[in-house]
């Protein structure tokens, strides 16, 4: 009776832990056929970011002083008005229960996005009659109207939670000596008239006239990756309260035409610095308010924005983190063994294992080499439990490698970004991030003999071409990753040797 109630419970046993590892199993292969259905025809993920109250009211505001100084092209009258109007209706409807805002909808409130909020209100609000100018007029007239006494009870809540957190000098404690972020706040609620603009402190705009390899030595108050809103605040700062010094106000005069070429030149094609909307709002409101929103800089600024904004009228942090989502999906594809390149193109988003193992068989059957992918000489190597990577990944990611000098922070060439816009500046988390993923391709297994189609119907010679591509990528990047080193051993973000600020110091988990 013991020895069969003994039996009975380790078949039990048996049964429940084979129940178990086909649960395991039905849930990885749904996880993986997901992430392979999101993969996108060119061959890469994308993903998308949260939205952003921090960014929509950064956004808000830059197009609402842009507005009002009268530097948005007529074109685009009736879209940024619309933007401005939508904008605001949506932080309405992020506002937390005790009155503050957080940097998504997730958040919780914190002192700096509220004040961001409050500035964005005040900023979009219509101009009175008295402060119209004659080239606001006519985007005065077409725009979109904003629910003024709404905004206003929001408002009002919204104040006591900043007068909880300390106001002015709650701002300064949650920054401490970085100026990064408190002085373009303080910008921002200066341009909305609720701070004076002597409580902003001056940033020395004229250091970015410096050669870009000697930034490091000027002890800049800002990150790396902020010199144009250092240009650009700096420059408002000046314009709206110059130093007494005559020498520091003639010096500073001087060099506001050789640093808007600075920022023009480290702008990217999409007009987006970083393709951050923070950032780039944060020049262009600046710039709009001291009389130079007409440049081109500021009107590509303008562009970025715009097309910058989701659906439902808000605005991400930033525009997409592909090239990083795209490592780690690769990463996490690995982990069942190495990536071999398989056969067939890319799954189709709709039903990638179905189409992916109607391609092989339909390939198969007619004798016909795929254009995207090589084919072994072993079939059972085409298993779809097999880890696979297309040929048009690997090209997609390899062209996401900066291969020329960085204009945004002088970087040698070799390092990745977080996306293959033009924003995107080499870092030292998603270089590693795509070597890893590089790391995981099985070249070994490749009977080149076997393989009559390759990229481009390259055939041997064209999968030949693109294994020492690939190896030629890594040993550039493994460069770039050592050039980038600390002294202390560590890595930093972007910029060797700055080190005053925390994203410039090596980071444990960068390292």
């Amino acid at each position: 009776m013991s020895s069969t109630y003994m039996s009975s419970s380790l078949t039990d046993s048996l049964g429940s832990e084979r129940a178990w590892l086909a649960s395991v199993q039905e849930a990885w292969q749904i996880a993986h056929d997901t992430l392979q259905a999101e993969r996108t025809p060119d061959g890469h993920w994308t993903g998308e970011l949260s939205a952003s109250a921090l960014s929509t009211a950064t956004a808000v505001s830059a197009l609402a002083q842009s507005r009002k100084s009268g530097c948005i092209c007529e074109a685009r009258h009736s879209e940024a008005d619309r933007a401005i109007a939508v904008g605001c209706d949506w932080l309405m409807q992020q506002q937390n229960a005790d009155g503050g805002f957080g940097d998504t909808d997730r958040s919780y409130s914190n002192i700096a996005t509220t004040l961001l909020v409050l500035a964005a209100w005040e900023l979009a609000k219509p101009l009175d009659s008295s402060a119209r100018s004659r080239a606001a007029e006519p985007l005065l007239r077409a725009q979109s109207p904003v629910d003024q006494t709404r905004i206003d009870t929001c408002a009002a809540a919204a104040w006591r939670y900043v007068e909880s957190q300390g106001k002015w000098d709650g701002l300064r404690r949650r920054y401490g000596t970085d100026k990064t972020f408190v002085v373009p706040i303080l910008s921002n609620c200066a341009l909305a008239g609720l701070a004076e603009w002597r409580d902003v402190a001056p940033l020395p705009f004229e250091a970015a006239w410096l050669p870009q390899e000697l930034y490091r030595w000027a002890r800049l108050p800002v990150v790396s990756y902020a010199v144009p809103a250092l240009v650009a605040i700096g420059q408002a700062r000046f314009h709206f309260a110059p130093p007494k010094n005559p020498l520091a106000k003639a010096v500073r005069r001087r060099a506001i035409a050789p640093t808007l070429k600075v920022l023009r030149t480290m702008q990217p094609a999409s007009g987006g610095y970083l393709e951050a909307t923070p950032l780039t709002s944060f020049v262009l409101m600046n710039l709009a308010a001291c009389g130079q929103g007409h440049l081109p800089v500021a009107q590509d600024c303008v562009r970025f924005l715009l097309d910058a904004r989701l659906e439902d009228g808000s605005w991400p942090i930033d525009t997409n983190l592909a090239t990083w989502v795209t490592s780690l999906s690769l990463h996490a594809l690995s982990r069942r063994g190495p990536l071999r390149l398989g056969l067939g193109p890319t799954p189709t988003p709709m039903q990638p294992r179905v189409a992916a193992q109607a391609t092989v068989s339909a390939a198969s059957a007619q004798g016909e080499p795929s254009t995207e992918s090589f084919s072994s000489a072993n079939p059972s190597e085409t298993s779809l439990m097999q880890p696979q990577l297309s040929g048009r990944t690997l090209r997609w990611l390899l062209a996401c490698q900066h291969r020329q000098r960085h204009a945004f922070t002088g970087a040698n060439p070799g390092g990745w970004g977080w996306t293959n816009l033009s924003g995107a500046v080499p870092d030292a988390d998603d270089t590693p991030a795509a070597l890893l993923a590089l790391s995981h391709i099985d070249w070994s297994h490749i009977d080149w003999s076997h393989i009559d189609g390759g990229p481009a119907d390259g055939g041997a010679a064209g999968w030949q071409r693109l294994e020492h591509q690939t190896l030629d990528a890594v040993q550039l990047g493994l460069g770039w990753m050592l050039r980038l080193q600390n002294r202390d051993g560590g890595w930093p973000t972007f910029c060797r040797g700055w080190g005053t600020l925390p994203v410039d110091r090596s980071g444990t988990d960068l390292t």
